[in-house]
């Protein structure tokens, strides 16, 4: 049972590091390209009661590429994908002699690939802008790796995510603030339940823009309408019926007027069938206009 939770939990993780930028078009002939670094380690997990139970330490390391571009003034081409995934599980040890009873494994290949249209509702400039996002999820990774199976970098089935956001910007005195919220619905293939997907993102520009600094709430419900567990190598039972709330925090800081550095940290508050354990990531992107 506790195999097939984990095996549940790693196709959700790649949602935590995904931002589509809000409800602010990113201009015609712009562009905004990330590659970062996330990962996650863990030896716990939230159950389907929400209580938290131990696990093997399992981890996920993405290195994943990020690219906007402005199609127009309106329309935001994106594309994100993790270009290098790494899963791993650790040896499973006898509590009583210590001998290795299952070895540990990992695998290293692409993740799955998300790519997308924002279409801006409101027009350019809008005090109270509002976006359309449509993404769609290729199952480019490996829905079922090593000898057990158990190891993983997608989920294996092709979803698309409908989405809504909407924001404004503010001043705080000679700095410059934005809030953002979003929801949306993930609708899934092959057996997996549909999600209701919402957040929020207060921000804040300082030294002249040059740093921002961003909190984040994000979190996943489930219709609860997946198939269930039936055994661990099912590729049709990945993640279904899995919840979660985070709060994060990032900072981006231009060191040119294109060129930055970020870091983040995001932390799982509440959950079921969900990894218990904290989310980093780092990171290099131009910003061009």
């Amino acid at each position: 049972m506790k195999k097939a939770l984990i095996l549940s939990i790693l196709p959700l993780l790649f949602c935590l590091q995904l931002n589509a930028g809000g409800p602010w078009p990113t201009g015609k002939g712009n562009a905004y390209i990330k590659l970062s670094e996330w990962w996650t380690v863990f030896d716990q997990h939230f159950t389907d009661q929400g209580f938290k139970d131990p696990n093997l330490t399992t981890g996920l390391y993405n290195t994943s590429l990020y690219v906007e571009y402005g199609l127009g003034d309106r329309f935001t081409a994106i594309f994100n994908a993790p270009i290098l995934s790494r899963n791993f599980m650790n040896n499973l040890v006898s509590a009583t002699n210590f001998e290795v009873i299952v070895p540990g494994e990992a695998i290293n290949t692409f993740g799955d690939i998300e790519i997308g249209g924002k279409y801006n509702l409101t027009k350019p400039g809008a005090k109270f802008p509002i976006a359309a996002t449509l993404t769609l999820g290729i199952p480019t990774g490996v829905a079922v790796g090593g000898t057990q199976g158990n190891l993983q970098t997608g989920d294996g089935e092709f979803n698309q995510i409908l989405q809504i956001d909407a924001g404004t910007g503010f001043s705080l005195g000679a700095a410059s603030g934005y809030v953002s919220g979003y929801a949306g619905i993930n609708n899934r293939s092959k057996g997996f339940s549909e999600e209701f997907r919402y957040g929020l993102e207060v921000g804040v520009g300082l030294i002249n823009n040059r740093f921002y600094l961003s909190g984040k709430l994000n979190a996943v419900e489930s219709f609860r309408n997946g198939d269930t567990a039936a055994s661990v190598t099912s590729t049709s039972i990945f993640g279904n019926n899995s919840e979660f709330v985070t709060l994060g925090i990032e900072a981006n800081v231009y060191i040119t007027e294109k060129f930055g550095v970020s870091a983040g940290f995001t932390n799982v508050t509440s959950g079921e069938i969900f990894a218990a354990a904290p989310s980093y990531s780092v990171g290099v992107f131009l910003d061009i206009k």
